[in-house]
């Protein structure tokens, strides 16, 4: 067996070679540090203090190990990595994980000994095939800019209290779920940035679900199935983006099956996102989703009115912005779909005016919206509907969206009200917003009375309707 004094030799004759070879400043930056732990067989067995470290001597110092493990060991002399992932504390011990030499002489590039190390060639973040692996946190989500309403208000919260005590709150794990576009990837980038600012010893790991099965059948097929479950065995906290698409995927769910178990007992953090609640998942093993609701789902729902308004103006304070609060109003009453949507809109009318050196006036908002908020690739909004009616009842749509009670007025205006509810997503709040500042209540009656018509065969409404509707095919 081979004692630590017999490893002790073998490293410091390597370390006589690659000194020799290399520039004194890079020794000292990148050799001093390692510590040699064993000798196994022809295996020498390295520790390095990071993920960044090991890939730098991978990429930079291949050839001067090669020349010295043939020195010290031979040309069967091996050499491997042990890893630190995670730095410890007073009661934990550093946890590290061990990585053979991926690259030989032949296939790396040659040794850079005064490589500027600020400036690394390669990611540092890679997973042990080689396949680009990145945390994928975006700096610019944070909790300050996340707006806050009744729609998203318990996964906010929820996220919050994650972030402050990430594995020790009963929400292990959290999922998210909801529609696109309705800010479940802003509010776990902005988990992921709490952490790390405030915890910079906790490993934080981005993933999609698409990715992390990508990783997985790549390991699989490079023989390194282990490699792949121990390196996210060792996260602090694990977010998996878009769990839905583990669907049917039964070896890939089984493999995160074993690393939910690990990372959950083991008191580290996991945060999931998903399209839909879990109970709604189809494809999935019982045994996961099972799991999936030991700690908290929270949904996050289409933003209501006064949240579109916070919603713009957040985006328009952070572009140094101002816009007439009459047009903020029209954007907020206009797009209720979602709030990637609704920015969209924004930057758009904003890229507009700057463009066309413009103010931002109502006319532009209404022009732009018309060629952004599309259904089947012709426009459908309010404006477009109320276009169309008053075309097809030939008045004007002033008179359309006026107070006049004349029947010639209201019966039309009635028409445009339903054709509103049944062609788009807008709250009644909104249609009656854009019909004169009607109430909501008028909306339902004129709704009610529309229905009413249909209901009773009256040929004249059906065909009116069939019309119009048909204008929108």
């Amino acid at each position: 067996m081979t004692t630590q004094r017999d490893v002790n030799t073998v490293w410091n004759h390597c370390l006589q070679i690659i000194r020799e070879n290399i520039s004194e400043q890079s020794f000292g930056t990148w050799f001093a540090p390692i510590i040699p732990l064993r000798l196994t067989g022809n295996t020498l067995i390295i520790q390095v203090p990071s993920q960044f470290f090991y890939e730098w001597l991978e990429e930079n110092y291949v050839h001067v190990f090669r020349k010295a493990l043939d020195a010290t060991i031979g040309r069967d002399g091996m050499l491997e990595y042990s890893i630190i992932v995670d730095t410890g504390n007073d009661k934990h011990k550093p946890v590290a994980v061990n990585v053979p030499n991926q690259k030989s002489p032949q296939t790396s590039s040659p040794d850079r000994p005064n490589a500027d190390p600020r400036k690394p060639q390669i990611d540092a973040r890679r997973d042990f095939d080689s396949n680009e692996l990145n945390t994928y946190i975006n700096p610019n989500y944070s909790f300050d800019n996340f707006v806050e309403g009744d729609c998203n208000r318990l996964a906010r919260s929820a996220g919050f209290a994650v972030a402050q005590r990430s594995g020790v709150t009963s929400f292990n794990p959290l999922m998210l779920y909801g529609g696109v576009g309705l800010g479940k990837t802003h509010l776990i980038q902005a988990i992921g940035n709490y952490i790390r600012n405030n915890s910079p010893q906790k490993t934080v790991l981005y993933v999609s679900s698409e990715k992390f099965t990508n990783q997985f059948i790549n390991s699989i097929r490079n023989n390194k199935l282990q490699n792949f479950t121990d390196f996210y065995m060792q996260v602090d906290v694990l977010v998996l983006d878009d769990v839905q698409f583990l669907s049917g995927k039964e070896k890939t769910q089984d493999t995160f099956f074993h690393i939910f178990n690990h990372l959950h007992q083991s008191g580290k953090q996991i945060i999931m996102t998903s399209d839909r609640a879990p109970r709604d998942l189809e494809g999935m093993q019982d045994r996961l989703l099972s799991r999936f609701k030991w700690g908290l789902t929270a949904d996050l729902q289409q933003p209501d009115f006064e949240t579109r308004i916070a919603i713009i103006q957040k985006k328009l304070q952070s572009e140094g912005i101002y816009i007439d609060n009459g047009v903020i109003e029209y954007l907020a009453h206009s797009v209720n779909t979602n709030v990637r949507e609704l920015e969209g809109v924004v930057v758009s009318l904003i890229g507009q005016a700057t463009f066309l050196r413009q103010e931002v006036t109502l006319d532009l908002a209404k022009s732009i919206l018309k060629n952004i908020v599309t259904r089947e690739e012709k426009a459908v909004n309010i404006d477009t509907i109320q276009e169309t009616v008053a075309d097809y009842f030939d008045m004007n749509v002033a008179d359309l969206k006026g107070k006049s009670r004349r029947r010639e007025h209201v019966y039309p205006r009635q028409i445009a009200m339903y054709m509103a509810k049944e062609l788009t997503d807008l709250p009644l709040k909104s249609i009656g917003y854009h019909f004169g500042g009607r109430d909501h209540s008028t909306v339902i009656h004129a709704i009610h009375n529309v229905n009413d018509l249909l209901k009773e065969d009256n040929d004249a409404a059906r065909e009116t309707v069939d019309k119009l509707k048909g204008y929108f095919k």
